[in-house]
């Protein structure tokens, strides 16, 4: 029996019943939450708010780190069982504060959803140097998770939820210059780079977690209309992929084939709650269930958004997973021991 995803060891679809039309009603049928307790990072916006809606209406209680305060508590007004509370993933004080105001409610965290992301930006930097993609897309998660380690070993069977693309086949982790030091900055390769790190980050995750009852995941949510991914990209360049007309007005054609909320954010309500990941970690799912490992057999389509599936084998590969461990604790001055 295999015990980790090391090399895809996991990486096959399991037959989990949902497909790329389930919503999150469909896969939280019949899961109760009550008692639970979730950190949903970007739990305000996009997919993260689908998934808080969800997990709140299943029972659970919910806290929602967020950069922007206003904007989380007017997105989340009417929701019971929710706490916002002040955090930046790019700022290291910010995320150490969170996890100890956390921690000394001596509360037990049952989910970790690290659903915050940003993508298309423009060259930044966070305090330390580290480009800003990468700082909150794996980094600041990263640091999030290893603060946050106490609570999440005293659920006893918590799991910690990567919201991690399709955007990872752009680009493998670029381990000699993952800041853009010596390269010239292309965006979308530091998107890339950013959901690899979140593959290999579960992988190992899981790997050293297990045996305390804590499991990790990394997902796909599929193509999906009306988050906040697309906030700085300009719209030159989403005519330029073809999405977009003139006037800036999303194709009909383009947008029937792109997910709503509820279908984007069941994949991380599946990995969060499904029985039949009880098993099975490190595993990199889609449409609710585990992806297919992408050895070069499926041919991908933009204008088809259901054939942009699929795990390359170097975001799953061990030694990968194990240096990317070992650098982000160098990167942010941190020892995780996940034991």
């Amino acid at each position: 029996m295999k015990h980790n995803n090391y090399n895809g060891a996991l990486q096959q679809p399991i037959g989990s019943g949902f497909n790329a039309a389930s919503t999150t009603n469909d896969v939280i049928k019949g899961i109760n939450l009550r008692g639970k307790t979730a950190i949903i990072t970007g739990g305000y916006a996009g997919i993260g708010l689908e998934t808080t809606k969800t997990f709140v209406q299943a029972g659970a209680r919910v806290v929602v780190p967020a950069r922007d305060i206003e904007k989380a508590k007017k997105n989340l007004t009417g929701l019971l069982n929710v706490e916002v509370e002040a955090m930046d993933l790019m700022d290291f004080d910010s995320i150490n504060a969170f996890a100890e105001k956390f921690l000394a409610s001596n509360r037990t965290l049952d989910l970790l959803i690290n659903n915050a992301g940003i993508m298309w930006v423009p060259l930044r930097r966070d305090v330390r140097g580290h480009e800003s993609q990468l700082s909150t897309n794996h980094l600041g998660h990263f640091q999030l998770t290893a603060k946050l380690w106490p609570a999440l070993k005293k659920a006893n069977a918590a799991r910690v939820i990567n919201v991690s693309s399709y955007g990872h086949q752009i680009a493998p982790f670029n381990f000699e210059d993952p800041n853009f030091e010596e390269q010239e900055y292309q965006t979308l390769v530091g998107y890339g780079q950013s959901k690899s790190a979140n593959n290999l980050f579960a992988v190992e995750l899981d790997a050293r977690g297990a045996k305390s009852g804590i499991r990790a995941y990394a997902l796909h949510p599929g193509s999906v209309n009306h988050t906040d991914l697309g906030r700085e990209a300009p719209m030159e360049l989403f005519q330029q992929m073809g999405t977009h007309d003139a006037d800036g007005n999303i194709f009909q054609d383009v947008e029937k084939n792109l997910k709503t909320l509820a279908q984007g954010a069941a994949t991380t309500v599946w990995c969060a709650t499904s029985p039949l990941l009880n098993e099975i970690g490190g595993v990199y799912c889609e449409d609710a269930d585990v992806a297919e490992l992408d050895l070069g057999n499926i041919e991908h389509l933009m204008s088809e958004p259901s054939t942009l599936r699929g795990v390359q084998p170097y975001a799953i590969d061990e030694l990968n997973a194990k240096r990317l461990w070992d650098l982000s604790e160098e990167m942010i001055g941190i020892t995780f021991s996940a034991d």
